[in-house]
Protein backbone atom coordinates (compact mmCIF):
# COMPACT_ATOMS: atom_id res chain seq x y z
CA UNK A 1 0.00 0.00 0.00
CA UNK A 2 0.99 3.09 -1.24
CA UNK A 3 1.05 6.82 0.24
CA UNK A 4 -1.64 7.77 -1.48
CA UNK A 5 -4.09 4.87 -0.35
CA UNK A 6 -2.86 5.08 3.14
CA UNK A 7 -3.98 8.92 3.32
CA UNK A 8 -7.32 7.91 0.79
CA UNK A 9 -7.86 5.44 3.73
CA UNK A 10 -7.45 7.74 6.63
CA UNK A 11 -9.52 10.24 4.97
CA UNK A 12 -12.47 8.28 5.70
CA UNK A 13 -12.01 8.03 9.29
CA UNK A 14 -14.55 9.60 11.87
CA UNK A 15 -11.88 11.60 13.33
CA UNK A 16 -10.87 13.85 10.39
CA UNK A 17 -13.98 15.96 11.72
CA UNK A 18 -11.94 17.23 14.89
CA UNK A 19 -9.27 17.90 11.93
CA UNK A 20 -11.58 20.06 9.50
CA UNK A 21 -12.38 21.99 13.38
CA UNK A 22 -9.03 22.42 13.73
CA UNK A 23 -7.96 23.36 10.53
CA UNK A 24 -11.01 25.75 10.07
CA UNK A 25 -10.06 27.41 13.61
CA UNK A 26 -6.57 27.91 12.60
CA UNK A 27 -7.48 29.95 9.67
CA UNK A 28 -9.98 31.99 11.58
CA UNK A 29 -7.36 32.61 13.86
CA UNK A 30 -4.68 33.39 11.50
CA UNK A 31 -7.18 36.16 9.54
CA UNK A 32 -8.50 37.84 13.25
CA UNK A 33 -4.84 38.29 13.75
CA UNK A 34 -4.25 39.99 10.06
CA UNK A 35 -7.12 41.73 10.35
CA UNK A 36 -5.63 43.14 13.79
CA UNK A 37 -2.93 43.39 12.86
CA UNK A 38 -3.45 45.36 9.38
CA UNK A 39 -6.33 47.55 9.87
CA UNK A 40 -4.08 50.31 10.62
CA UNK A 41 -1.83 49.98 7.85
CA UNK A 42 -1.62 53.39 6.04
CA UNK A 43 -0.18 52.10 2.58
CA UNK A 44 -2.36 49.94 0.64
CA UNK A 45 -0.43 46.94 -1.33
CA UNK A 46 1.86 45.73 1.18
CA UNK A 47 4.22 42.99 1.81
CA UNK A 48 2.43 41.72 4.67
CA UNK A 49 -1.58 42.09 4.52
CA UNK A 50 -1.37 42.46 0.43
CA UNK A 51 -4.53 44.12 -0.58
CA UNK A 52 -7.44 42.08 1.10
CA UNK A 53 -5.27 40.46 4.21
CA UNK A 54 -5.84 37.31 2.46
CA UNK A 55 -3.73 38.06 -0.59
CA UNK A 56 -0.20 38.92 1.82
CA UNK A 57 2.33 36.70 3.26
CA UNK A 58 0.96 36.94 6.84
CA UNK A 59 -2.21 35.51 6.52
CA UNK A 60 -0.89 31.71 4.78
CA UNK A 61 2.20 32.25 7.16
CA UNK A 62 0.06 32.63 10.44
CA UNK A 63 -1.85 30.01 9.01
CA UNK A 64 1.17 27.45 8.56
CA UNK A 65 2.15 28.56 12.40
CA UNK A 66 -0.87 27.37 13.91
CA UNK A 67 -1.95 24.48 11.64
CA UNK A 68 1.69 22.65 12.87
CA UNK A 69 0.63 23.63 16.90
CA UNK A 70 -2.47 21.84 15.76
CA UNK A 71 -1.02 18.88 14.38
CA UNK A 72 1.62 18.06 16.96
CA UNK A 73 -1.10 18.13 19.57
CA UNK A 74 -3.50 16.31 18.00
CA UNK A 75 -0.63 13.52 16.75
CA UNK A 76 -0.69 12.72 20.53
CA UNK A 77 -4.43 10.83 20.01
CA UNK A 78 -4.76 10.27 16.16
CA UNK A 79 -3.56 10.21 12.60
CA UNK A 80 -3.64 13.73 11.28
CA UNK A 81 -4.16 13.23 7.26
CA UNK A 82 -6.22 16.03 6.56
CA UNK A 83 -3.55 18.61 8.63
CA UNK A 84 -0.78 16.66 6.54
CA UNK A 85 -1.98 17.45 3.45
CA UNK A 86 -2.93 20.93 4.23
CA UNK A 87 0.46 21.90 6.03
CA UNK A 88 2.17 22.06 2.55
CA UNK A 89 -0.63 23.70 0.62
CA UNK A 90 -0.51 26.36 3.30
CA UNK A 91 3.67 26.42 2.46
CA UNK A 92 3.11 26.65 -0.96
CA UNK A 93 0.65 29.52 -1.00
CA UNK A 94 2.72 31.77 1.31
CA UNK A 95 6.20 30.92 -0.40
CA UNK A 96 3.84 31.87 -3.30
CA UNK A 97 2.37 34.96 -1.61
CA UNK A 98 5.74 36.38 -0.65
CA UNK A 99 7.46 35.90 -3.72
CA UNK A 100 4.39 37.36 -5.28
CA UNK A 101 4.43 40.29 -3.14
CA UNK A 102 8.10 41.18 -3.05
CA UNK A 103 8.35 40.77 -6.97
CA UNK A 104 5.18 43.50 -6.90
CA UNK A 105 6.99 46.44 -4.30
CA UNK A 106 10.34 45.93 -5.99
CA UNK A 107 9.62 46.21 -9.52
CA UNK A 108 5.79 46.89 -9.85
CA UNK A 109 5.86 47.51 -13.63
CA UNK A 110 7.85 44.26 -14.90
CA UNK A 111 6.17 41.23 -16.73
CA UNK A 112 8.92 39.46 -16.32
CA UNK A 113 7.96 39.89 -12.42
CA UNK A 114 4.35 38.72 -13.09
CA UNK A 115 5.78 35.56 -15.11
CA UNK A 116 8.64 34.43 -13.10
CA UNK A 117 5.43 34.44 -10.34
CA UNK A 118 3.49 32.49 -12.19
CA UNK A 119 6.24 30.01 -13.08
CA UNK A 120 7.11 29.67 -9.29
CA UNK A 121 3.05 29.14 -8.68
CA UNK A 122 3.08 26.23 -10.99
CA UNK A 123 6.14 24.45 -9.72
CA UNK A 124 5.05 25.12 -5.98
CA UNK A 125 1.66 22.98 -6.44
CA UNK A 126 3.45 20.63 -8.46
CA UNK A 127 5.86 20.06 -5.78
CA UNK A 128 2.63 19.87 -3.44
CA UNK A 129 0.40 17.32 -5.74
CA UNK A 130 4.27 15.08 -6.09
CA UNK A 131 4.07 14.96 -1.93
CA UNK A 132 0.68 14.00 -1.35
CA UNK A 133 0.81 11.69 -4.00
CA UNK A 134 3.94 10.03 -2.70
CA UNK A 135 6.39 10.29 -5.91
CA UNK A 136 8.50 13.45 -4.01
CA UNK A 137 10.51 11.32 -2.74
CA UNK A 138 11.40 8.64 -5.78
CA UNK A 139 11.81 11.65 -8.11
CA UNK A 140 14.05 13.78 -5.59
CA UNK A 141 16.33 9.96 -5.19
CA UNK A 142 16.08 9.59 -9.52
CA UNK A 143 17.66 13.22 -9.39
CA UNK A 144 19.82 12.78 -7.31
CA UNK A 145 21.17 9.92 -8.98
CA UNK A 146 21.89 11.84 -12.82
CA UNK A 147 24.73 13.24 -11.98
CA UNK A 148 27.53 15.00 -14.54
CA UNK A 149 31.47 16.33 -14.43
CA UNK A 150 32.03 20.00 -13.60
CA UNK A 151 35.66 19.97 -13.85
CA UNK A 152 36.66 17.55 -11.29
CA UNK A 153 33.67 17.21 -9.19
CA UNK A 154 30.78 15.59 -9.84
CA UNK A 155 27.76 17.36 -9.56
CA UNK A 156 23.93 15.90 -9.61
CA UNK A 157 20.49 17.20 -10.74
CA UNK A 158 19.37 17.81 -7.51
CA UNK A 159 22.20 19.22 -5.98
CA UNK A 160 21.14 22.37 -8.87
CA UNK A 161 18.18 22.66 -8.23
CA UNK A 162 18.26 22.96 -4.95
CA UNK A 163 21.17 25.59 -5.35
CA UNK A 164 18.82 27.67 -7.26
CA UNK A 165 16.01 27.14 -5.18
CA UNK A 166 18.02 28.29 -1.80
CA UNK A 167 19.34 31.74 -3.90
CA UNK A 168 16.42 32.06 -4.83
CA UNK A 169 14.48 32.25 -1.87
CA UNK A 170 17.75 34.08 0.12
CA UNK A 171 17.66 36.92 -2.84
CA UNK A 172 14.10 37.47 -2.60
CA UNK A 173 14.05 37.65 1.10
CA UNK A 174 16.82 40.22 0.50
CA UNK A 175 14.35 42.20 -1.77
CA UNK A 176 11.83 42.09 1.07
CA UNK A 177 14.11 43.41 3.63
CA UNK A 178 15.15 46.29 1.27
CA UNK A 179 12.13 47.30 0.05
CA UNK A 180 10.44 47.36 3.77
CA UNK A 181 13.66 49.40 4.87
CA UNK A 182 13.04 51.41 2.20
CA UNK A 183 9.29 52.04 3.04
CA UNK A 184 9.54 52.03 6.49
CA UNK A 185 13.32 53.87 7.21
CA UNK A 186 14.21 55.39 4.26
CA UNK A 187 11.15 57.51 3.37
CA UNK A 188 11.48 58.80 6.71
CA UNK A 189 15.16 59.62 6.99
CA UNK A 190 15.47 61.10 3.81
CA UNK A 191 13.06 64.01 1.94
CA UNK A 192 14.88 64.49 -0.79
CA UNK A 193 13.72 62.49 -3.43
CA UNK A 194 17.71 61.62 -4.68
CA UNK A 195 18.56 60.96 -2.01
CA UNK A 196 16.44 58.46 -1.04
CA UNK A 197 16.60 56.91 -4.47
CA UNK A 198 20.29 56.39 -4.13
CA UNK A 199 20.11 54.73 -0.66
CA UNK A 200 17.81 52.64 -1.42
CA UNK A 201 19.89 51.37 -4.90
CA UNK A 202 23.14 51.37 -2.39
CA UNK A 203 20.94 49.03 0.33
CA UNK A 204 19.72 46.67 -2.35
CA UNK A 205 22.75 46.23 -4.18
CA UNK A 206 24.33 45.44 -0.79
CA UNK A 207 21.34 43.20 0.38
CA UNK A 208 21.77 41.05 -2.74
CA UNK A 209 25.74 40.97 -2.92
CA UNK A 210 25.62 39.58 0.88
CA UNK A 211 22.27 37.46 0.08
CA UNK A 212 23.94 35.51 -2.58
CA UNK A 213 27.23 35.24 -0.85
CA UNK A 214 25.45 33.38 1.50
CA UNK A 215 23.29 31.09 -0.07
CA UNK A 216 26.32 30.03 -2.06
CA UNK A 217 28.11 29.65 1.76
CA UNK A 218 25.39 27.25 2.54
CA UNK A 219 25.56 25.24 -0.14
CA UNK A 220 29.12 24.68 0.43
CA UNK A 221 31.05 26.96 -2.91
CA UNK A 222 34.27 27.95 -1.94
CA UNK A 223 34.18 31.77 -1.83
CA UNK A 224 37.86 32.03 -2.25
CA UNK A 225 37.20 30.92 -5.80
CA UNK A 226 35.42 34.03 -6.91
CA UNK A 227 38.50 35.88 -6.58
CA UNK A 228 38.94 34.78 -9.64
CA UNK A 229 35.64 35.13 -10.70
CA UNK A 230 36.36 38.72 -9.95
CA UNK A 231 39.84 39.61 -11.52
CA UNK A 232 38.20 37.99 -14.51
CA UNK A 233 35.32 40.63 -13.95
CA UNK A 234 37.68 43.72 -13.71
CA UNK A 235 39.77 42.89 -16.10
CA UNK A 236 36.17 42.87 -18.27
CA UNK A 237 35.00 46.08 -16.71
CA UNK A 238 38.71 47.60 -18.05
CA UNK A 239 38.20 46.66 -21.28
CA UNK A 240 35.18 45.68 -22.57
CA UNK A 241 32.63 47.19 -19.92
CA UNK A 242 34.09 50.86 -19.49
CA UNK A 243 31.04 53.04 -21.07
CA UNK A 244 28.77 50.61 -18.67
CA UNK A 245 30.81 50.89 -15.44
CA UNK A 246 31.42 54.46 -15.80
CA UNK A 247 27.14 54.92 -16.43
CA UNK A 248 26.41 53.29 -13.13
CA UNK A 249 29.21 55.04 -11.28
CA UNK A 250 28.61 58.71 -13.22
CA UNK A 251 24.58 57.43 -11.76
CA UNK A 252 25.44 57.09 -7.96
CA UNK A 253 27.82 60.78 -8.27
CA UNK A 254 24.47 62.49 -9.73
CA UNK A 255 22.66 61.03 -6.95
CA UNK A 256 24.97 62.33 -4.38
CA UNK A 257 25.95 65.25 -5.67
CA UNK A 258 22.17 66.18 -6.50
CA UNK A 259 23.39 68.35 -9.24
CA UNK A 260 20.15 66.99 -10.55
CA UNK A 261 16.84 65.80 -8.92
CA UNK A 262 14.11 64.28 -9.86
CA UNK A 263 11.66 66.90 -10.94
CA UNK A 264 14.25 69.25 -12.42
CA UNK A 265 13.55 70.80 -16.05
CA UNK A 266 16.37 70.25 -18.03
CA UNK A 267 18.04 70.73 -21.34
CA UNK A 268 20.91 68.51 -22.45
CA UNK A 269 22.14 67.13 -25.95
CA UNK A 270 19.43 69.40 -27.63
CA UNK A 271 16.67 68.05 -25.77
CA UNK A 272 14.52 69.87 -22.84
CA UNK A 273 11.94 68.25 -20.36
CA UNK A 274 11.52 67.61 -16.83
CA UNK A 275 13.66 64.57 -15.10
CA UNK A 276 11.20 61.80 -13.93
CA UNK A 277 13.69 59.55 -12.69
CA UNK A 278 17.31 58.49 -12.27
CA UNK A 279 18.20 55.01 -12.77
CA UNK A 280 22.28 53.37 -11.92
CA UNK A 281 22.52 53.85 -15.99
CA UNK A 282 20.72 56.18 -17.35
CA UNK A 283 18.41 58.85 -16.66
CA UNK A 284 14.27 59.52 -18.38
CA UNK A 285 13.80 63.05 -19.56
CA UNK A 286 9.92 64.16 -20.29
CA UNK A 287 9.43 66.77 -23.04
CA UNK A 288 6.29 68.31 -22.75
CA UNK A 289 4.94 66.77 -25.52
CA UNK A 290 5.05 63.53 -23.80
CA UNK A 291 8.17 62.48 -25.33
CA UNK A 292 10.60 60.63 -23.74
CA UNK A 293 14.50 60.58 -23.86
CA UNK A 294 16.75 58.33 -22.49
CA UNK A 295 20.15 59.71 -21.14
CA UNK A 296 23.13 58.01 -20.00
CA UNK A 297 24.62 58.96 -16.89
CA UNK A 298 27.63 59.65 -18.12
CA UNK A 299 26.46 61.96 -20.44
CA UNK A 300 24.70 64.30 -17.78
CA UNK A 301 28.78 64.07 -16.30
CA UNK A 302 30.83 64.73 -19.49
CA UNK A 303 28.39 67.60 -21.59
CA UNK A 304 27.29 70.55 -20.23
CA UNK A 305 23.88 70.32 -19.10
CA UNK A 306 21.25 73.38 -18.77
CA UNK A 307 19.18 73.12 -15.07
CA UNK A 308 16.30 75.83 -15.73
CA UNK A 309 15.01 75.28 -11.89
CA UNK A 310 18.14 74.32 -9.83
CA UNK A 311 17.23 77.64 -8.26
CA UNK A 312 13.66 78.54 -9.29
CA UNK A 313 11.37 77.11 -11.40
CA UNK A 314 11.26 80.19 -13.24
CA UNK A 315 12.08 80.56 -16.34
CA UNK A 316 12.89 84.14 -18.24
CA UNK A 317 11.58 84.42 -21.90
CA UNK A 318 11.94 86.99 -24.32
CA UNK A 319 9.75 88.37 -27.32
CA UNK A 320 11.51 91.19 -30.18
CA UNK A 321 8.77 93.46 -31.63
CA UNK A 322 9.85 96.13 -34.69
CA UNK A 323 8.29 99.22 -34.47
CA UNK A 324 8.35 102.99 -36.59
CA UNK A 325 10.50 106.10 -35.22
CA UNK A 326 8.04 107.93 -34.95
CA UNK A 327 6.38 105.83 -31.93
CA UNK A 328 6.83 106.93 -28.13
CA UNK A 329 9.12 104.95 -27.00
CA UNK A 330 7.60 104.86 -23.07
CA UNK A 331 4.21 104.56 -24.31
CA UNK A 332 5.07 100.99 -26.44
CA UNK A 333 7.03 100.10 -23.44
CA UNK A 334 3.79 100.65 -21.68
CA UNK A 335 1.57 99.04 -23.31
CA UNK A 336 3.95 95.84 -24.51
CA UNK A 337 4.44 95.38 -20.43
CA UNK A 338 0.45 95.64 -20.01
CA UNK A 339 0.06 92.74 -22.93
CA UNK A 340 2.69 90.50 -21.32
CA UNK A 341 0.96 90.88 -18.37
CA UNK A 342 -2.60 89.55 -19.63
CA UNK A 343 -0.77 86.58 -20.77
CA UNK A 344 -1.59 83.00 -18.89
CA UNK A 345 1.55 81.57 -16.93
CA UNK A 346 3.23 85.29 -16.86
CA UNK A 347 4.72 86.28 -13.70
CA UNK A 348 3.65 89.39 -12.23
CA UNK A 349 6.93 89.89 -10.14
CA UNK A 350 9.18 89.74 -10.97
CA UNK A 351 7.50 92.52 -13.28
CA UNK A 352 7.50 92.28 -17.39
CA UNK A 353 10.20 94.53 -18.73
CA UNK A 354 9.60 96.18 -22.13
CA UNK A 355 13.56 97.49 -23.15
CA UNK A 356 14.54 99.62 -26.47
CA UNK A 357 17.18 97.62 -27.98
CA UNK A 358 18.19 99.05 -31.06
CA UNK A 359 17.60 102.30 -33.10
CA UNK A 360 17.64 101.67 -36.78
CA UNK A 361 17.03 103.40 -39.70
CA UNK A 362 14.15 100.83 -40.25
CA UNK A 363 12.29 101.01 -36.86
CA UNK A 364 12.53 100.54 -32.93
CA UNK A 365 13.35 97.22 -31.80
CA UNK A 366 11.98 96.08 -28.21
CA UNK A 367 12.56 93.02 -26.33
CA UNK A 368 9.73 92.34 -23.62
CA UNK A 369 11.30 90.39 -21.03
CA UNK A 370 8.97 88.24 -18.55
CA UNK A 371 9.10 85.10 -16.20
CA UNK A 372 6.75 82.73 -16.83
CA UNK A 373 5.84 79.86 -13.98
CA UNK A 374 6.90 76.87 -14.78
CA UNK A 375 8.82 75.65 -18.70
CA UNK A 376 6.84 72.28 -18.63
CA UNK A 377 3.33 74.65 -19.29
CA UNK A 378 5.12 75.27 -22.81
CA UNK A 379 7.37 77.81 -23.39
CA UNK A 380 6.73 78.37 -27.05
CA UNK A 381 2.85 78.18 -26.34
CA UNK A 382 3.38 81.04 -23.42
CA UNK A 383 5.55 82.75 -25.67
CA UNK A 384 2.75 82.73 -28.57
CA UNK A 385 0.39 84.11 -25.93
CA UNK A 386 2.87 87.05 -25.09
CA UNK A 387 2.76 87.81 -28.81
CA UNK A 388 -0.87 87.62 -29.47
CA UNK A 389 -1.27 90.14 -26.56
CA UNK A 390 0.79 92.66 -27.89
CA UNK A 391 -0.16 92.56 -31.26
CA UNK A 392 -3.59 93.52 -30.21
CA UNK A 393 -2.43 95.87 -27.84
CA UNK A 394 -0.37 97.71 -30.28
CA UNK A 395 -2.76 97.57 -33.08
CA UNK A 396 -5.46 98.71 -30.88
CA UNK A 397 -3.36 101.85 -29.87
CA UNK A 398 -2.84 102.67 -33.43
CA UNK A 399 1.17 101.82 -33.43
CA UNK A 400 2.76 100.95 -36.62
CA UNK A 401 4.47 97.88 -36.85
CA UNK A 402 7.59 97.27 -39.25
CA UNK A 403 9.69 94.47 -41.01
CA UNK A 404 13.11 93.86 -38.86
CA UNK A 405 16.26 94.77 -40.59
CA UNK A 406 17.29 92.02 -43.32
CA UNK A 407 21.07 91.14 -43.11
CA UNK A 408 22.15 90.75 -47.29
CA UNK A 409 25.63 88.77 -48.22
CA UNK A 410 26.83 89.23 -51.49
CA UNK A 411 28.76 86.65 -52.74
CA UNK A 412 31.04 87.39 -55.81
CA UNK A 413 32.01 84.29 -57.92
CA UNK A 414 33.95 84.01 -60.68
Amino acid sequence: MNDLQELLLDLQSPAIVLELLGLVACLALAWLVSWALGRRATAGGSILFGHQLIDGVLFPALAVVFTYGVKLVLLKAQRVPVLKVALPVLVSLALIRLIARVLAAVFPNSRGARVLEQVVSWLAWGLVVLWVTGLLAPMMDALDGLEFMLGKTHVSILHVLEAIFTSGFVLVLALWLSATLEQRVLNRAFADLSMRKVAANALRVLLLVIGTLFALSSLGFDLTALSVLGGALGVGIGFGLQKLAANYVSGFVILLERSLRIGDFVRVDGFEGRVTDIKTRYTLVRAGNGSESVVPNELLLTQRVENLSLESRHLLQTCTFWVGLESDVQRVQSLLEQAALCAEWVLAMPAPQALLAEVAPQGLRFNVNFWMEDPVNGQSLTRSRVNIAALSVLRAAGVMLVHSPQEVVLRHTQ
